[in-house]
């Protein structure tokens, strides 16, 4: 052979082309490639899938369905543009009221819920780091709320605030019997509201404290140690430093709270049902009454559209988080 290979009888190729030939018994590299790629996406199929059913398809069947007017049993949907956010917002008598009245007891609930969260786990959270003995037992009794099934908890708060449950027999014997509440206190319009905001501060705060536990062992000691030594006490040390560095926990303990208020109503629904008088009604609550509990009426629109409300405000406060959150660190 000279500086060509040959191959075969008349056919000649580049030199070193022969060493890039498949020989026999060898695998191209295409081959191998477009093997280990199918199977990959054989892998990857069923759960490609099942997401395109549960995920996209469901979204994108909402999204529609809140432009149309379905009772959730006709055939067929009635097609009604932007009738059902407009019903929802201003024009109808009756379905605007209580998205109104629904929408201002939820801002009360992101209002409260976050602010009341960060004032009670973040102490707690101090406290529990400091510790020296039984830290791992305190975090787990501090967690337990979180961890029990949710209607079980909710249904014994429901019981302790009835007109003989437990917090009225406890006032009584303190002799507070003026606070009492004969009505109860998920019976009484004015301390309804409140006492939710209470219940789902009670079972917000362990998650909130684990992060602010976990971020409080990632700081450095010799900080504190600095801050000592120039004299700041626990209360300064506490507020001047170890506040500061907790900022980006903070924003996230805020923000998952504010999702929670804006979209969650299951201690509303199984403690109050949105009562007395719709005193307790959120925006979230009165999405699931118009989806599931007026099916005789073509309201299923309505509640996916009132659903796609709560998505935009998610997803609003989420930016003015996270852009807050930029601009500060």
């Amino acid at each position: 052979m000279g500086e060509a290979g040959s191959v075969g009888k008349g056919r000649t190729l580049p030199a070193g082309a022969a060493d890039t030939a498949p020989g026999p018994g060898k695998r191209s590299w295409r081959g191998t490639f477009g093997g280990e790629a199918l199977s990959g996406y054989l892998f990857v199929a069923p759960a490609v899938v099942l997401f395109a059913v549960m995920g996209l398809y469901t979204v994108g069947y909402g999204f529609l369905l809140s432009f149309a007017s379905w009772n959730g049993f006709m055939p067929h949907w009635t097609w009604v543009g932007l009738d059902n956010y407009a019903d929802l917002l201003w024009r109808s008598p009756i379905y605007a009221p209580r998205v109104r009245s629904a929408g201002l007891n939820t801002l009360w609930v992101m209002i409260a819920v976050p602010v009341l969260t960060v004032m009670v786990s973040f102490p707690l959270a101090v406290l529990l780091n400091r510790a020296r003995r039984m830290q791992a037992v305190l975090r787990s009794v501090f967690f337990l709320p979180y961890v029990t099934s949710g209607i079980a908890v909710f249904f014994a708060w429901q019981y302790i605030l009835q007109p003989d449950g437990a917090v009225n027999l406890l006032l009584g014997q303190l002799g507070l019997g003026s606070l009492q509440q004969p009505q109860g206190w998920l019976g009484n319009p004015d301390t309804a509201l409140p006492t939710l905001i209470v219940v789902t501060v009670w079972s917000a705060v362990p998650v909130s404290m684990l992060l602010y536990l976990t971020g409080l062992q990632t700081i450095d000691r010799s900080l504190l140690e600095a801050a000592e030594l120039d004299g700041a006490g626990w209360w300064r040390t506490n507020a001047s430093v170890v506040w500061p560095l907790l900022r980006p926990i903070t924003a996230i303990v805020v923000l998952l709270n504010l999702r929670d208020s804006l979209q969650g109503f299951q201690t509303f629904l199984v403690m109050t049902n949105g009562g007395p008088g719709d005193h307790t009604n959120v925006l979230g609550l009165e999405a699931y009454s118009l989806a599931f509990l007026k099916q005789l009426r073509p309201t299923l629109g309505l509640a996916s559209a009132l659903g796609w409300l709560l998505f935009a405000a998610a997803l609003v406060l989420a930016l003015i988080n996270l852009r807050a959150l930029r601009s500060k660190t």
